[in-house]
């Protein structure tokens, strides 16, 4: 998706883009992070409201899901709770009912990604059984953490959605080397380490000093890629194995191979 200064607009078409997507055969259908307004954090300050969960827009979501009969990842919404405010994943069955929600653990903070300024961090991981999948939602910068995966994994993960709004910045250059390539191949990564598919759907277009590359896509849980989309709006499908998991499983053991007594040192400090 691309998004405008309408929220509206943004979700009036993201409803839209939900129907496209059943129509094309989709069981499971993710949006983008924070789809209803435009990238926000890239400034310090804003004037973006935060919505309650549940809310007029998760009401809709749910409906939608129920009439259409898919499971809706709602991409993430700027959650306001009492007076904190999280990036939200909010998770929808295909008979209309909201299963939970899940709140962005690893917070960004960098030019171009103040998100700090914005959110306060989830503390724990949650997946969803969807019906078709057990699906575990992260959130963009959650991408770049092993532990994410690998523990939604554990939690009995069949799909990884990564709801995301990454891009280039105007005036940063990309110093370190290509950011879209290693942001796709560490998340290629995680599928292989984990058995698990991952599916990861970001914004398109510029807003401001951003430039969102797109490049949304699906692998399968040994790494192959099933979809590539580019720098367009669309809706974009792929059918997945699920059985193929569990096979790698059987034949590689990446999971009944760990020795977790040995790991102790990831949980300090």
């Amino acid at each position: 998706m691309s998004m405008s200064d309408d929220e509206n607009s943004n979700f009036s078409k993201a409803l839209d883009m939900i129907g496209d997507a059943k129509q094309k055969g989709a069981d499971i259908v993710c949006l983008p992070e924070l789809f209803l307004s435009r990238y926000f954090p890239q400034d310090e300050t804003s004037n973006t409201s935060p919505t309650s969960i549940p809310g007029r827009e998760t009401e809709a979501l749910a409906q939608a899901a129920k009439k259409l009969e898919v499971s809706i990842v709602a991409g993430s919404i700027y959650e306001v709770d009492r007076d904190e405010r999280f990036n939200t994943c909010v998770v929808f069955d295909a008979r209309g009912k909201m299963l939970g929600k899940y709140r962005k653990v690893h917070i960004p903070q960098d030019p171009g990604f103040f998100e700090q300024n914005y959110f306060k961090p989830g503390d724990k991981f949650t997946v969803f059984d969807a019906g078709k999948a057990k699906v575990g939602p992260l959130i963009c910068f959650d991408q770049w953490y092993p532990e994410a995966a690998r523990i939604n994994r554990l939690l009995g993960a069949e799909i990884i959605v990564y709801p995301t709004a990454i891009g280039t910045v105007d005036g940063i250059d990309q110093m370190e080397g290509n950011w879209q390539e290693s942001w796709e191949r560490v998340q290629v990564g995680h599928a292989i380490s984990n058995s698990v598919i991952v599916a990861a759907v970001n914004r398109v277009g510029k807003e401001n000093q951003m430039n969102f590359w797109g490049g949304s896509f699906v692998c399968d849980q040994f790494g192959k890629i099933l979809l590539h989309a580019g720098k367009e709006e669309g809706v974009f499908t792929a059918e997945c194995d699920l059985n193929l998991g569990s096979q790698i499983e059987d034949g590689w053991g990446f999971l009944r191979n760990r020795r977790p007594s040995t790991y102790g040192k990831i949980t300090e400090s």
